[in-house]
């Protein structure tokens, strides 16, 4: 078993029961432990800070965690244990910190798009929004119910992938590796999605299905447009080394005109997770934590969302 847990930030709502769903599945996928964290809300805080500075023997050695109690019902554990290889741990602090500290030994970290103080008509909370833009590993997002896919025909064609944006100078190697290890691990395809710029045409329809191309159809004759032909040249040349690396991993290449973020929510309606970059590698420690491709995807996707992040982030 591995010793980087993947672990589940929950708060006892639905949103984060389906992101605590979401990441036991993946631990069992990677044979690595899961990590239940829940930071306290702000009274159980206020709570273990009097009694320590008090010293009050009297009180309770550990305030009441019902959000304790709800994962162990969930997980089948008992009433004092969870099950082998899950571990549970409160923490201490703002969401965000706090998250962002525990996750930094982490394969991943999962957490649903809103937590129980939301608004119902948000699309993504802020507390998620804030850990996927500064958290030193791979955050994974998971959408709440209302976002959920509804496939139709052209959706079942790519059910299952794993859909990686790809802009083939810039996004790092780090990206690309999360992508086909969560489709090995799964035994999927991955699909790679880039988007090249085009003159505004009152014919073009943005909304319309991509087609996706395997690597033998990449022929010198092709029918695609020159701005299509060598983008998917570029992916060709930047997939290299991954398809080298893992054989076994099905690809499927599609180059699409205009707003990439726009072609990755419509891929996310089947796919099995979408994998996008934090932010353009160039941005300076001035600039926005998340980029606005990353941004876009983890509002608007159907389905679950890692933003992985890159070494530079940390420096």
């Amino acid at each position: 078993m591995s010793n980087t847990p993947v672990i589940a930030a929950v708060d006892g709502s639905e949103h984060s029961l389906r992101a605590l769903e979401w990441a036991r599945k993946e631990a069992v996928r990677h044979d690595t432990g899961l990590l239940v964290a829940h930071v306290l809300p702000d009274h159980a805080q206020l709570y273990a800070g009097r009694r320590a500075s008090l010293h009050d023997a009297s009180e309770p050695q550990e305030f009441a965690d019902p959000v304790r109690d709800w994962v162990r019902s969930l997980l089948g554990g008992d009433d004092s244990t969870l099950p082998e290889g899950v571990t549970y741990e409160a923490l201490e602090g703002s969401v965000p910190e706090a998250l962002r500290v525990i996750g930094s030994q982490a394969r991943m970290l999962v957490m649903g798009s809103r937590g129980r103080g939301g608004f119902a008509s948000l699309l993504l909370g802020s507390n998620s929004r804030a850990v996927a833009s500064t958290a030193a590993c791979p955050v994974v997002v998971v959408p709440h119910a209302e976002r959920g896919a509804h496939p139709d025909a052209d959706a079942e064609r790519s059910a299952g992938r794993v859909v990686l944006g790809l802009h083939a100078a810039e996004t790092p190697d780090d990206v690309l590796t999360f992508a086909f290890t969560e489709a090995a691990v799964r035994g999927a395809t991955v699909q790679v999605v880039s988007a090249y710029a085009i003159p505004p045409s009152p014919t073009l329809v943005m909304d319309s299905p991509f087609a996706v191309i395997p690597p033998e159809g990449l022929a010198d004759e092709g029918d695609g447009v020159p701005a299509e032909r060598e983008m998917l040249r570029s992916q060709t040349e930047r997939l290299a080394p991954l398809r080298e690396r893992f054989p076994d991993v099905p690809v499927e290449q599609a180059a699409v005109p205009g707003d990439p973020a726009g072609r990755l929510v419509i891929a996310s309606r089947a796919a099995a997770l979408v994998v996008v970059g934090r932010h353009h590698p160039r941005r300076t420690a001035m600039s926005l934590a998340i980029g606005s491709v990353a941004h876009a995807v983890l509002h608007h996707a159907h389905g679950p969302v890692a933003v992985v992040p890159t070494l530079k982030d940390d420096v």
